[in-house]
């Protein structure tokens, strides 16, 4: 009996401390959350006034892509349905009737080949020289809207830079002024600077890989129109519409007005 109850008192003194740190452990490791959570704009706001440019590039990237990746599409560029109208009008010698159904449409391959039909009486090369040009002139129209792209992909880092340097301005003044014995200050100064250069780069990255992808895309299409262009001008008879007016467009260049103009 004696021997039992030295047992359970040497028991009772083993696993004593083991019981007090049992009861002090949930206090210890489950101290109270002081943790404020914050929204996703609450978060932005700490950018400082950096995220408002960063923001506007933000929609301009979104915008550009959506734009530029419509007007870059093969069926936007070169309607079936005015490809379809130009061959035939072509098959049949119509080319006033081609000429008046493309003016009246507003693709680009309209443009095109309105272009080629106003310069055809003049000969192949003249025709040929202004069906490049006006595919020129489509391909210059849209790479600008691409080339935006590129111009946010350099500049939304170059902002978030800033916001970075004016952070990090900040952070040293707290620091200077009252040392680290207001750590909260100091660490807002650092997430200003952390989510202003993030949103930067955040930016910048899929504005950089739709420049690249949509200006890929563009030479696709206008390769495209301009190879369904030359194919309705290879065996155009030249010969037969010399000095033909197809465009009916109003002459400006008229003869010296020192020049008497011929009689009838």
């Amino acid at each position: 009996m004696k021997k039992t109850i030295k047992v359970l008192a040497f028991a009772t003194l083993l696993f004593s401390p083991l019981a007090v740190f049992a009861q002090d452990k949930p206090a210890d490791a489950k101290p109270a959350s002081t943790e404020v959570k914050k929204s996703f704009i609450d978060v932005l706001k700490e950018g400082g006034l950096c995220m408002i440019p960063i923001g506007a590039c933000s929609v301009a990237t979104v915008w550009l892509i959506i734009d530029v990746w419509l007007r870059t599409n093969k069926s936007k560029l070169t309607p079936e349905t005015d490809l379809a109208i130009a061959q035939q009008s072509f098959r049949a010698g119509d080319y006033v009737g081609a000429y008046q159904a493309m003016k009246a449409s507003t693709s680009p391959f309209a443009s095109v080949i309105r272009a080629g039909l106003s310069s055809i009486g003049f000969g192949k090369d003249a025709t040929e020289e202004a069906i490049v040009s006006a595919v020129d002139k489509v391909n210059s129209t849209i790479q600008t809207r691409v080339n935006y792209l590129s111009v946010i992909g350099v500049c939304t880092p170059m902002i978030g830079l800033l916001g970075t340097v004016s952070g990090m301005r900040s952070a040293f003044a707290t620091l200077g002024s009252s040392g680290i014995g207001d750590p909260t200050k100091l660490s807002e100064h650092i997430g200003e600077v952390l989510i202003a250069t993030a949103s930067g780069l955040f930016i910048a990255i899929p504005a950089f890989m739709g420049f690249y992808f949509l200006k890929n895309k563009l030479q696709s299409g206008v390769h495209y129109l301009e190879e369904e262009a030359e194919r309705l001008f290879r065996n155009a008879p030249y010969e037969y519409l010399q000095n033909a007016d197809v465009g009916q467009e109003e002459t400006f260049a008229a003869l010296p007005n020192w020049i008497d103009a011929p009689a009838g």
